[in-house]
């Protein structure tokens, strides 16, 4: 994996999860663009399936076909819940590929929240990575314009609302060209090629 987005490690278990007799199973997965986050193919998308054989996990929250980067799978309900639930405002942070050059008032309108159909987002964390980040090719390929000009941004929430990030860059004029979610809470991508899982031990 590239230096440029290695981040630190984190795998310790929620403290009510160690002290409980059976320990939960909990699986990272890059999960590559096309890909749905449950077993079974839809359509032209492909299911956890093709990458994942180990039996009685389940994805702890979504991470949509067209985003990339980091699923978490468990076999535990309750980890399940504090992970996927916006209730325990679990950080999430995404490394946006956005179209457009992102201005301090595009970046301070994220961080103090956008006005979404349903309400305004809660506060967030944005920065501009400069450089851009050092990443594996996605496929298939975005499609860029050569006259407008792309730039990444760093976007870290604490909601699940449906599409959120897209929508959120979108509504302060940068649409987002590609998604990929680099860490749930102390969870992370490190050691992690696309399509590869590994068990936190």
């Amino acid at each position: 994996m590239p230096p440029e987005y290695t981040m630190a490690a984190g795998v310790g278990y929620p403290p009510d999860i160690m002290n409980r007799n059976r320990t939960p199973r909990l699986i990272r997965f890059n999960k590559p663009y096309g890909v749905l986050s449950q077993f079974t193919p839809e359509g032209k998308w492909r299911g956890l399936k093709d990458f994942i054989d180990v039996p009685g996990v389940y994805a702890a929250g979504r991470l949509d076909a067209d985003s990339e980067g980091l699923l978490l799978l468990t076999d535990d309900g309750r980890l399940q819940a504090q992970i996927a639930d916006p209730h325990f405002k679990l950080e999430k942070t995404y490394w946006v590929q956005v179209e457009g050059e992102p201005d301090e008032t595009a970046l301070a309108a994220l961080r103090q929240g956008v006005q979404l159909k349903e309400g305004l987002t809660r506060p967030a964390r944005a920065r501009l990575l400069v450089p851009p980040p050092a990443l594996w090719e996605r496929d298939p390929p975005i499609r860029v314009r050569r006259a407008i000009p792309t730039a990444w941004i760093e976007l870290i929430i604490t909601e699940g609302r449906n599409r959120q990030v897209r929508r959120m860059t979108a509504a302060v004029g940068l649409p987002t060209l590609r998604l990929i979610r680099m860490a749930i809470g102390p969870y992370n991508l490190e050691g992690i090629a696309p399509g590869t899982w590994s068990e936190v031990s």
